[in-house]
């Protein structure tokens, strides 16, 4: 079995289709055969294949090779300006279409659902009573809440309840999380942000103690943790003399960085190598990022050209996730 632990999914009732009077909802539709997203006043085209119709979509990761996928919402709708209860609200409906899936498909879909995360006690709640439905394995979360990032104290509800929980916590860019001008040039918003995105929190987070405080939480990060890997040297030499960035840690920051699940999206063969020699195979997660241009079509393809021992690569495409989602049965 080939799992992909990274994919996303517009269910249709959050779409404008489904209340076309809350302009809030994305409308999802095709021109010139492209998919395009009317959402915030823009048109996203970032979603190069199919993003709602649940059919269509099981037949693209069918060919590309996957018999199980983890679907997820896209980031753009977790809300986090949203007020705690309007949150709520958009999360409720999200939540129940991504149920319904994993009831439906009971063989081939399992999900993370969403949670109102601006409000860490209420996300608690959330979390634990969505757990409790069948498909349900954990939620997605931003890099950070209104630009905060999640090693703040205040998140320490939601980590203790994911940790009793068992939820595996997905960490995803906000896909705009710096207002600079120079991001909107060259898909640098894409192919740096979001990953420097990614690589702040998971510092963030390692440098808080939330990773050596919680040691059964369960958090995968996207995109192979951004550019974490690159700056563990940083990281371990700050720590050794900065009071600043030593915090409360008594471990190592190399323990703490092996502590996260990471997903295989980095489009190069040597960095993925890298990954897997440092953080060990059992830490790293086949990922497609479907349905987007920054994705892969293809994502067993960097795995095998590895040439790991079969051992390994039979936990980077499914092992580790059939674990992590408590498949086994």
């Amino acid at each position: 079995m080939v799992i992909d632990g990274h994919a996303h999914i517009i269910v249709p009732e959050i779409t404008r289709a489904a209340r076309p009077e809350e302009d809030w909802r994305p409308n999802v539709l095709w021109k010139d055969g492209q998919q395009v997203i009317e959402f915030g006043g823009r048109e996203i085209r970032a979603a190069i294949r199919e993003f709602v119709e649940i059919e269509t979509i099981l037949q693209a990761q069918t060919a590309a090779g996957i018999d199980r996928i983890l679907l997820c919402p896209w980031v753009s709708l977790l809300r986090y300006e949203a007020e705690p209860e309007e949150g709520l609200r958009i999360g409720q409906i999200y939540n129940e279409g991504l149920a319904r899936l994993a009831q439906s498909y009971p063989d081939r879909v399992t999900v993370l659902g969403m949670v109102p995360l601006q409000e860490p006690e209420l996300a608690a709640r959330e979390l634990e009573s969505w757990m409790r439905e069948p498909g349900f394995r954990g939620v997605e979360v931003a890099a950070n809440v209104r630009g905060e990032y999640l090693g703040a104290s205040r998140f320490t509800p939601f980590w203790e309840a994911a940790e009793a929980a068992g939820a595996l916590v997905f960490i995803h860019p906000t896909t705009r999380g710096f207002d600079l001008p120079v991001m909107d040039e060259y898909y640098l918003w894409n192919a740096v942000g979001n990953p420097l995105e990614t690589t702040i929190t998971a510092a963030h987070m390692i440098l808080a103690g939330v990773m050596e405080d919680h040691p059964r939480l369960k958090v995968m990060l996207a995109h192979g943790g951004g550019a974490i890997m690159g700056l563990r040297g940083r990281l371990r030499h700050a720590h050794s003399f900065q009071p600043q960035a030593r915090s409360t840690l008594g471990e190592p920051t190399d323990a703490s960085l092996k502590r996260f699940y990471y997903d295989t999206v980095v489009h190069d063969p040597e960095v993925l190598r890298s990954l897997v020699y440092f953080a060990g195979a059992e830490r790293v997660a086949l990922g497609s990022d479907y349905p987007f241009d920054m994705g892969t079509d293809k994502p067993t393809q960097i795995v095998r050209t590895l040439g790991l021992p079969a051992d390994q690569e039979a936990l980077i495409l499914s092992g580790n996730l059939t674990r992590l989602l408590g498949l086994e049965a």
